[in-house]
């Protein structure tokens, strides 16, 4: 789950994330994010008049896939987070159930590298050196507060 308003990333398996222990990472702790989508092959076999196993020419395969994102995380206690993205094993490449997770998992990858570079922009933005300029209220030469007002009247600046 996003939590956009306090900028946590909150992870679980639970459906119901109070009643469990999730992981709780902050926005400014999320590193990257990257997809993986895992393909299992299995080869099939055919039976010979002897009751061998024997493969096919050329072998054939039975192909299922998951869903993977590892996001990469700066915390103390570890540092990555790995997630599958479908419930059950996907059966065919394409499919609807393929398509969705696909969807899925590139928004959730999408979303996380996006929230990142706001959070990198934001603490850029607040290390910048402040500039002085001229208040229109009591036309002193002020440096902003944090919450643009000038630091003599109070009165706001550049709205």
């Amino acid at each position: 789950m996003l939590d956009e308003d306090a900028g946590l990333l909150i992870i679980t398996p639970q459906s119901r994330w109070r009643d469990a222990n999730p992981d709780i990472i902050e926005f400014s702790q999320v590193l990257g994010c990257d997809m993986d989508i895992d393909e299992h092959r299995t080869e099939i076999y055919r039976e010979t008049k002897d009751g061998e196993r024997e493969s096919y020419n050329p072998p054939r395969y039975d192909l299922d896939y998951d869903f993977n994102l590892t996001i990469h995380v700066n915390t103390p206690y570890f540092t990555e987070i790995n997630l599958r993205v479908n419930d059950s094993t996907i059966d065919q490449r394409g499919s609807i159930e393929y398509r969705e997770a696909k969807r899925q998992a590139t928004e959730v990858r999408d979303a996380l590298v996006q929230l990142r570079q706001e959070t990198r922009d934001s603490v850029v933005a607040a290390k910048a050196p402040k500039t002085a300029v001229t208040c229109p209220f009591c036309g002193a030469t002020t440096i902003p507060d944090a919450s643009g007002r000038c630091e003599y009247c109070g009165g706001a600046i550049g709205a």
